[in-house]
Formats: structure tokens, sequence, C-alpha cells
């Protein structure tokens, strides 16, 4: 995959106090790492040392940070075209807002109490709207300086925001001097948000709703989700709610300005390692943004134990890196679900964990769980896919490394050629309930009604420019699963044969029957079957 600038947005940095400190860190956070992770629910911490996204993609993908005293000042001093593709960007839009790089004011004892109290509840020059044309701005000197036909954006929280109303609205509008800008689709290539709120913040309580919007303390009123119309929607003011009839959804991005394919979504989990705010917003979050409202809908999403920062954030993690390395870098995207199912019934009472791993990684890349508050409402999917041709319920969406980008961890001495090991855990439940209301009298807490873990090794034919692969449940393996490479290796002579690939294009598809035991379930049906789509994601293919 073509190495392109990337731009990082940061989050909310509060009023003008929280401002000032956020300018002081030279990257705005993106260089923090991490030396704690957290193993469960109510685990205890271990070590384990994160170097930050930042040095990670040096390291991992050859990227350098041109800074040079001054990034705005060097990127206008280089000639056109002079600087490297592959290099990292801190979008510094805060250092207008903040007081720091003033001479200290003239003021009398009662003027320093006032202004110190004023900094901790305003936010003075901050303007997402200013802030979404200035990064429109340094896109398109960086392309310019570059020479990069399209940039990558990587945004934490109110930063996707920050992008999104450059997408959606400072696009469609001239520039000062009367030119047209460019559509967004024509200046970013991928666009990754770690918890953004793409949905907007609402608390459990609805008076805090009502000061959030009507108050806007420290320009919070931006994460109101009716006043993300004033700046998601071309032609409104920052004030304006959707009229009535109205099909706004902040949580959609119009095709016209931005393909909903080209964006991932970290979704956090944790609430638990979070701030006072978590106590307001409430458990099903990463303890400020509730995991219902931190995607757009149709992009990639992936879910992950961690808070929204601090040291258990999404920035700051092994698990978020991984995903966002893959996105931008992996070639082959891949799309898990479960498929042929039966047609929906009037029960709602079955779920599904899942659990995806990848060969190599001390994380697991994606995870929905109940325990996390975010199972797969099984009954509630197939009720959505009632009448459809395709009915087929998404499992996981991630993305494949070349081989020569391999884990570490991969064993060397297994296979003439790498391959790349991924496995979904799936544990389907059958819940007890009536009206609202569970019933134990006959019911094994945390005994799922089926679970089991699919392994599939996927080699890639560099030279044919194909794929090759190899699946196994791994209760019908006969032994310890990292004896066997490929995966089939561990089956009876039968059935060691690849997994029967079919193209169309730049598609393959592939489907895996559930074992007995799966498909007697009736919420999954005797058809039911594992699909993996994959896409060559390469130009030119």
């Amino acid at each position: 995959m073509d190495r392109l600038p990337i731009i990082y947005v940061r989050g909310y940095a509060g009023p003008t106090a929280g401002i000032d400190t956020a300018v002081d860190d030279p990257f705005y956070g993106f260089n923090h790492g991490a030396t704690h992770v957290r193993v469960g629910g109510d685990g205890d911490p271990h070590f384990y040392q994160f170097e930050g996204p930042l040095l990670r993609l040096m390291g991992d993908e050859g990227y350098q940070l041109l800074v040079q005293g001054d990034q705005h000042r060097y990127l206008l001093g280089a000639a056109d075209a002079a600087l490297p593709p592959a290099s990292l960007w801190v979008y510094r839009f805060y250092d207008q807002a903040a007081t720091t790089f003033l001479p200290p004011p003239h003021e009398n004892l009662f003027e320093r109490v006032f202004s110190k109290i004023h900094h901790r509840v305003t936010a003075d020059g901050f303007n997402i709207e200013d802030a979404a044309a200035g990064l429109y701005d340094l896109i398109t000197l960086i392309r310019q300086k570059t020479g990069a036909p399209k940039v990558c954006l990587v945004a934490h929280s109110m930063g996707g925001l920050v992008v999104r109303c450059m997408m959606q609205k400072i696009c469609f509008q001239p520039q000062d001097d009367g030119r047209s800008r460019l559509p967004a689709k024509d200046l970013v290539a991928k666009f990754f948000t770690y918890g953004t709120p793409h949905g907007g913040i609402d608390y459990q309580l609805d008076a805090l709703d009502w000061v959030q919007q009507t108050f806007g303390p420290a320009g919070s009123d931006i994460f109101a989700p009716e006043k993300m119309y004033g700046y998601l929607q071309p032609g409104a003011t920052f004030g304006d709610v959707p009229p009535r009839t109205s099909r706004f959804d902040p949580q959609t991005v119009p095709e016209e300005a931005f393909a909903a394919e080209d964006i991932f979504c970290l979704v956090g989990t944790n609430p638990k390692d979070y701030g006072l705010a978590r106590l307001t917003v409430g458990p099903k979050s990463d303890g400020l943004v509730r995991i219902d409202r931190a995607y757009v809908r149709r992009a990639h999403r992936a879910y992950v134990y961690r808070s929204h920062s601090g040291s258990y954030g999404e920035v700051n993690s092994e698990e978020g890196y991984q995903n966002l390395r893959r996105f931008l870098f992996g070639p082959w995207q891949v799309l898990v679900g479960l498929a042929d199912l039966p047609a929906a019934g009037d029960d709602d009472q079955w779920q599904a964990d899942m659990r995806l791993a990848i060969r190599g990684l001390p994380v697991i890349i994606s995870e929905q769980q109940a325990s996390h508050w975010c199972p797969i409402q099984l009954g509630r999917e197939i009720r959505r896919l009632s009448g459809k041709t395709e009915r087929t319920v998404p499992l996981a969406s991630t993305f494949l490394l070349e081989p020569a980008h391999a884990e570490p961890g991969i064993p060397s001495d297994k296979s003439a050629a790498p391959r790349m090991r991924y496995s979904i855990t799936l544990r389907v439940f059958k819940l007890d309930g009536q009206d609202g209301h569970f019933r134990f009298a006959d019911h094994l807490e945390q005994v799922p009604a089926w679970s089991d873990s699919l392994i599939v090794d996927i080699e890639p034919d560099t030279k044919e420019n194909d794929l090759q692969a190899w699946a196994a449940w791994n209760s019908m393996v006969e032994g310890s699963s990292d004896s066997f490479d490929p995966i089939t290796e561990g089956l009876p002579t039968a059935q060691r044969q690849p997994v029967a690939m079919e193209a169309e294009g730049r598609d393959y598809f592939c489907h895996i029957d559930l074992p007995h035991t799966a498909r007697t379930l009736p919420v999954l049906g005797a058809d039911a079957r594992v699909k993996i789509h994959v896409r060559d994601r390469r130009a030119g293919r």
C-alpha cells in the first residue's frame, strides 16, 4: 500500500486552562504510550510497554517526523514535492486559542483571580468550523510540499468531528478568495477515529443534556447531538437544529462527501478507567462516549476494552495501533459474518460474544462481549435482515498485512512461506427472560449454548496476486493449534484440503460450515455458515 502523509487531529482539551496544557505537548498526545494493559474487567494491571503510535509508525512503517522547530514554518519554506510522502504531521489547531504564547497581562489581584476562573470555564478562541477550515488548508499545503495525491487522517474524540466538519461542510463552501474547495474524497484516502462521538455525547440525566446544549460550558455544546447539524450540514449555522422534516443523522457521512468504506471507527468499551464523566454517561460507554454513538454508519469498526483516554486509553493502546496500522496499510479487507440463518422469529433472547485474535499480537484486535456491554444481539440482527436476500449477520471487520509485515511472534519454522493466522471465537447464549426480567430457575449463568474458535490461515500468492486459505474449528483439531501450520494438519487426512475460494474480480468469498452442535440451535439453523469476504484494496489490479 502507498505511504501517504498521516495527519493527527487531537480531541477536546476543555477550557482555556486545558488548552494551555495541551499546547505544551509538541505532538498533542499522539506520542503518548502506556505501560499498563488490563487483563479483565476487575483484573490487576500488568506491565506492558507500548511506545505510542508515533514511534511505532516510524519504526514499523518507516515514517518520518518533520518538525524543524516549527512544523508550519518548515512546510512553507520547503520546495514543492520536496518532502517525503511517508511523513507524520500534527494539526495544532489549539495553538491560536492558547494564552501561553502571549506576554502575561498586567493584572491586579482581582483581575488575576477572575482570569483564572474564566480560563477554567470558557474556551475563548476555539471554533470548530475555523479549526476545520484550517485543517483543509494544512492538507492542501502538505499535498503540495510532499507531492502526495492524498493524505490519511487519524483523529481522537472531538478531532473526528473537526475532520467531519471539514468533509461535510467546509469542503462545500468557497474559500475566502472565492475559489471552490476540493471535495474531501479528492484530498483524503482514509479516515480513522479513536472514540469519536459521531452521534454526539448524551448523559443519563436529561438535565445535563440540557445544560450542555443550552450553555455549552467551555464549548462543549458541539457535542450536543442536535447542534451537530449546524457544523455538519452545508448551509446551516452553528446553533441551528434539524428541521422536523429533516432526515439528518449525525452518524451518517453523505456519500458525496466521503465514502464510509474508507472510514474506520475504534469503539472503546471500558468505562471503569476513565474520569468522573463515566458516572454521568453510564456503563455502556468508554467513560465519555456511548458505544452506540462512537461510529459512522456503514464504516468499519472494532470494539476494544479501552477507555476514552488516560493510562488505559484508546490512542495509547496496542489494540488501537494494530487496528490503525492494518486499516492504513493492509492490502486485504476482510469481512466475517454468519450467513444462511433462518428467517426472523420473535425470540430476542439470543446473544453472541465475539473475539478476534491475530497470531503474534499480545492483544485482542476486537471483541464484543456482554460483560463489556456490547454483545451481538443475534435475535435483533436476524429480524433486521428479515425479507432481505442476503441474510448475513456481521461479526468482524479487519485487514490483512502482507507477509513481509508479519508479526515477530509468528514462528518461521512452521512453513516454507509465511502465513497469517487469525481466529474468531464465538460464544452463543440463550437468555431466560420474560416481560423484561431474567428468570434463573433453570438457567446456568455464563454457560454458552455453543462456543468454539474458527482458526484461519491465509497465504497470499504475490506472483499470482491470489489467496489460499485453510480453516478449522478448534474443537476438531487433534492437539494444540500452535502445533499445526496450516491448521488443517491437525484434522483427519481427508479434511486437510484448503478452503475453496470463489473469486469475483477483486473479491474472494468462502463459506465454512458451523459444527453440527451449533447448527442444532434454532437461532442458527441447519444451514448456518461463516462467510468470509476478502477484497483486494490495491489500486490498478
